[in-house]
């Protein structure tokens, strides 16, 4: 009887051995699971430290959501919502959004971007070219190629918190997080090829 009742105890011990590292590792797997680092790049200065459009604030929203709350994406937030995009933004899990600022938006000619935002299928190109089906934060930005929504592919290059989308974007503030997406704010909107 004291032999089982040592086996018995050492199969316990061993089991509990075996529990806590998977258990750690399991826990430490689902922290890291979509986590985004600070925000980084010159633009984030330009946020509202609290409130709407604030990092914190954007953090409880899904990204479409957190689009409409914030000043300096308000052109986006309308052009998503014509699109008809908002539910599958919103919905999505674990994508990125290279999220024109409303200072990008202005760089087209008003007469293009009037044309563009009248044509829903090409609207809705442009504006799931901006968004990757991962997490892409600034680990992965140095010298990054990844597949849109569109079906093309963009790139990214740079270091430290200078980077750039297609060679012709730079991200003004990046790695801010919202309840289902990673937002790199660039500031040049970007032409899908077809």
């Amino acid at each position: 009887m004291t032999t089982t009742h040592r086996c018995r105890s050492a199969a316990v011990a061993a089991a509990g051995a075996l529990f806590i590292p998977l258990s750690l590792t399991a826990f430490a797997a689902v922290a890291h699971a979509g986590a985004v680092g600070e925000p980084f790049g010159p633009g984030c200065a330009s946020l509202p430290t609290s409130g709407e459009g604030s990092a914190a604030s954007i953090a409880d929203d899904p990204v479409a959501t957190a689009a409409s709350n914030s000043p300096e994406l308000s052109t986006l937030a309308r052009a998503v919502e014509k699109a008809g995009l908002v539910d599958t933004l919103n919905n999505a899990e674990d994508i990125t959004v290279f999220a024109p600022t409303n200072d990008a938006f202005e760089k087209i000619p008003k007469s293009d971007l009037d044309k563009i935002l009248n044509d829903k299928k090409q609207l809705t190109d442009l504006l799931t070219y901006h968004v990757v089906e991962q997490d892409v934060t600034v680990g992965e930005l140095p010298d990054g190629a990844f597949k849109t929504l569109q079906g093309d592919e963009i790139t990214t290059s740079g270091s430290g918190d200078a980077f750039k989308v297609n060679d012709s974007a730079s991200i003004v503030c990046g790695d801010l997080a919202t309840e289902n997406a990673t937002v790199q704010l660039i500031d040049t909107v970007l032409m899908p090829k077809s």
